[in-house]
């Protein structure tokens, strides 16, 4: 009878997926085509992400809860090393690592130690070989570096992917599913990441004016967002924040000719802040100096808190 039929329901697999690797190597690409929304910076710029970002990525399969990390860089700057500490921790207790590789550019000792990370992690990790649609890309250059470096990497958790172009996505995430334990989801099934209004906010403006603005720049550049207020009942979201940089002379280039470029970066804030907000949004963007802010302790602890 059909009543005694036994229906088999699948095994639901969840938990915390760290990506790691060098700065442009592609993290926030694959962050935001695996959850299909845009959660993460995406730039030309390295290290644009700062923080330990989250992506949600909910399937049939369950629910992997990506932590998308700063690009692993040697270098002795304050900052720089505040960036290499939020990696590191990341990789505490964690339950499954994607270790994302640029197969366009030569294997340095920038990788080496990158990968080096992972010595004792090799059982949950997961490799994607990114950017293998470019002409330029040598991925079986890095396929023997990871035979080299991480032996204990089965060859079926190896992959070669485009993070821009969505290709090879689903595989990697299936091998990342048997990797994490067997779990009910940990967020609500709807969302697809977990930053509150303001950070969220910040990222959305930063990244409009790190795509719009050249050289050193961007990286002398935070976001403050001094105030959000729900106006109208509700239906519009006012903001009012400050560009950030370091010193009198960068606050020109970022307010621009008759404040053409400020302009350029709010409009194009506002655009992307009603992609996602349905309140009409009214943003109040300004620019002010913050001398040598990436030197100091107070405003690194406010943007990258310690762990």
């Amino acid at each position: 009878m059909e009543n005694d039929k036994l229906i088999e329901e699948k095994t639901l697999h969840s938990g915390f997926v760290a990506i790691i690797g060098r700065p442009s190597a592609g993290k926030s690409t694959f962050l935001n085509t695996a959850c299909q929304e845009e959660v993460s910076i995406v730039s030309p710029i390295p290290q644009t992400t700062r923080n330990a970002i989250k992506g949600i990525v909910n399937t049939s399969y369950g629910q992997l809860v990506f932590i998308d990390t700063p690009g692993y860089h040697d270098s002795e700057k304050k900052l720089n090393l505040r960036l290499k500490n939020v990696t590191e921790n990341q990789l505490e207790d964690i339950d499954g690592v994607l270790y994302i590789i640029d197969s366009t550019r030569e294997i340095g000792e920038e990788e080496q130690h990158t990968a080096s990370l992972l010595k004792n992690l090799q059982d949950k990790t997961v490799v994607a070989i990114n950017k293998t649609d470019l002409p330029t890309s040598k991925s079986e250059k890095a396929i023997k570096f990871i035979k080299e470096n991480l032996p204990l990497v089965d060859n079926s958790c190896i992959f070669e992917i485009s993070a821009q172009k969505d290709i090879g996505i689903n595989e990697v995430l299936k091998a990342l599913y048997q990797k994490v334990p067997e779990n009910p989801p940990i967020y609500d099934e709807e969302l697809y990441t977990d930053q509150n209004l303001s950070f969220r906010i910040c990222e959305i403006i930063r990244g409009e004016a790190i795509n719009r603005l050249e050289q050193e720049i961007p990286h002398a550049v935070y976001v403050e967002v001094a105030d959000v207020e729900h106006r109208n009942e509700g239906k519009k979201l006012w903001i009012r924040a400050f560009l950030c940089v370091e010193r009198d002379s960068q606050k020109g280039i970022v307010i621009g000719k008759n404040a053409s470029k400020i302009k350029e970066i709010r409009l194009a804030a506002i655009k992307k802040l009603s992609q996602i907000y349905i309140q009409k949004i009214d943003l109040d963007l300004q620019v002010k100096v913050d001398k040598n802010w990436r030197q100091r302790d107070y405003t690194l602890n406010k943007l990258i808190p310690k762990n």
